[in-house]
């Protein structure tokens, strides 16, 4: 059965692009919010197993777009922790 814990992590928008990058490369990433300091989702990411390439290119525009926008933000993940019980 699959369970879901989100993660919040608080940072300076000139850090986000380089965050949500590490997250990614962690994996099991089912989604990413993000939001500013008055707790407005800015852009809510729903990532499935195998989004890469060119699908993620509008992505990290909006990404870059935030991050000029905003002096801090809150990011939430959810992630899949998978476990095989029998």
């Amino acid at each position: 059965m699959d369970k879901v814990r989100v993660e919040e992590f608080r940072i300076d928008g000139d850090q986000l692009v380089a965050k949500i990058k590490e997250i990614l490369r962690e994996g099991n990433v089912r989604r990413i919010i993000i939001k500013d300091d008055k707790g407005t989702v800015l852009i809510e990411m729903p990532l499935t197993i195998g989004v890469v390439g060119a699908v993620l290119l509008p992505m990290w525009a909006a990404l870059g777009a935030i991050a000029a926008l905003v002096t801090h933000c809150t990011i939430l993940v959810e992630k899949v922790d998978s476990s095989s019980e029998i």
